[in-house]
C-alpha cells in the first residue's frame, strides 16, 4: 500500500506542509529538518504522486509533440532535440505520431488537452487551424514545427524550403545538368510544394533547363524505389534528380544500383533533402540540403517556454532557418 504524505509527516514529527516544502521548496526548511524528513521518506519508501499534484495545479510538467511520421529520421531528430531541451527544464515530452492521418492527429490533440500539457508542438499533416486555435484559447500555447502559417497567431519554427529547393536545383545546374526531374509528393504537403517552387525558380532563370515533376504518394524509401524503377525503364531519362527528401533519394539510389545501365552521378546526378545521418552512409554518399533538425526541436521548445512565461512579450515568434547545401559523391563532377 502506498505511503501517504501524512504518514511521512507523522513519522518525522513535522506538519504535512513541512513535508511539502521539503519536496518542492527545500530552501524554506531548516537543514536538519530536511535531513530528517528525507531519512523518513527513504525509510518508508514514499513515492510522491506527481500526477495528483499536477492535476490540482491544473497543468502537468509535460509538453506534447505531434509529428506526421515518427519513422522519418528527420522528425526523429526534431523530437530528440525537443526532448533534450525539455529535459533541461525538467519537462516531459509526450510524442504522438499522426502517421499523416487527420483523425489520429485530432485524437492526439484531444489527448494532450486531457493530459493538461503545458504546451503543444505540432508539425501538422492536415488543415488544423480551427482546432489549434481552440487549443490555444484553452490556455495551451501552440508552436508549429517545420511549418508556418503567415498571418496566424501561432508561433513557428521552420526552414526556408523555397530557398532549399532553389539551392538544390541551382547546384544541379551548376554541375552542368539541364534535364532535371523533381521526385516528391503528395503536392498537398506544404514542404513539398515549397521545395518544388524553389526548384522551378532555379530552372526558370536558366536558359535550356527543364523540370519534370514525378509525383509520388508519399516520402518513403519504397516510393523512391518505385520512381527509380519507372525512370530506369524509360529511354529518355533525366540528367539529374532532386528528391523532396532523403528517404526518396535512398529509394531512387537503390533502384539505380540494381541496374548497371544507370550510374550515379555519371548518368544521373542525385540530391536529396534533410541530410539525415544515413545520407552519408549510402553506397554512393548522397548530396543533400541540410535542415538543422535537432536545433529546430530545441528552438521550438524555447519558443514554447517563452509563450508560456510571457504570452504578450516582444520576441521573435516565427523563427526560420536557412538550409545548407551538402555536396557528396552523388553529384560529384
Amino acid at each position: 500500500m502506498a505511503v501517504s504524505v501524512r504518514e511521512v509527516a507523522a513519522a518525522a514529527g513535522v506538519s504535512v506542509g513541512t513535508v511539502s516544502n521539503v519536496l518542492n521548496r527545500r530552501d524554506k526548511v531548516a537543514a536538519d529538518t530536511v535531513e530528517r524528513v528525507l531519512a523518513v521518506i527513504e525509510d518508508l519508501g514514499f513515492v510522491r504522486n506527481d500526477a495528483a499534484r499536477q492535476l490540482r495545479a491544473g497543468r502537468s510538467r509535460s509538453i506534447g509533440l505531434v509529428v506526421p511520421d515518427a519513422g522519418n529520421p528527420f522528425f526523429a531528430d526534431v523530437a530528440r532535440g525537443a526532448e533534450e531541451r525539455a529535459e533541461e527544464e525538467r519537462l516531459s515530452l509526450l510524442l504522438g505520431n499522426s502517421d499523416e492521418d487527420p483523425s489520429r492527429e485530432d485524437r492526439y490533440l484531444d489527448l494532450f488537452r486531457e493530459q493538461r500539457v503545458n504546451g503543444l508542438l505540432i508539425s501538422p499533416a492536415s488543415d488544423l487551424i480551427d482546432k489549434l486555435e481552440r487549443v490555444q484559447s484553452a490556455g495551451i500555447p501552440v508552436v508549429l514545427v517545420d511549418h508556418e502559417l503567415p498571418g496566424s497567431t501561432f508561433c513557428s519554427v521552420s526552414v526556408d524550403d523555397v530557398e532549399g529547393g532553389y539551392v538544390a536545383v541551382r547546384h544541379l545546374i551548376d554541375i552542368g545538368r539541364r534535364r532535371i526531374a523533381f521526385v516528391g509528393g503528395p503536392s498537398s504537403t506544404v514542404q513539398v510544394a515549397n521545395r518544388l517552387r524553389g526548384a522551378r525558380r532555379a530552372v526558370e532563370e536558366t536558359p535550356g533547363a527543364s523540370l519534370e515533376v514525378i509525383e509520388m504518394p508519399g516520402l518513403t524509401v519504397l516510393n523512391g524505389r518505385t520512381a527509380g524503377e519507372q525512370i530506369v525503364e524509360r529511354t529518355a531519362r533525366p540528367e539529374a534528380i532532386f528528391a523532396a527528401n532523403d528517404l526518396l533519394a535512398v529509394g531512387l539510389l537503390q533502384a539505380f544500383s540494381m541496374f548497371s545501365t544507370v550510374r550515379v552521378p555519371e548518368d544521373i546526378a542525385l540530391i536529396g533533402y534533410d541530410d539525415i545521418d544515413f545520407a552519408s552512409a549510402t553506397v554512393v554518399p548522397l548530396s543533400s540540403i541540410r535542415q538543422p533538425a535537432r536545433l529546430i526541436g530545441h528552438t521550438a521548445v524555447d519558443l514554447l517556454l517563452r509563450s508560456i512565461d510571457d504570452p504578450d512579450g516582444d520576441y521573435e515568434r516565427n523563427v526560420r532557418f536557412r538550409p545548407e547545401l551538402v555536396v557528396r559523391a552523388s553529384t560529384a563532377s
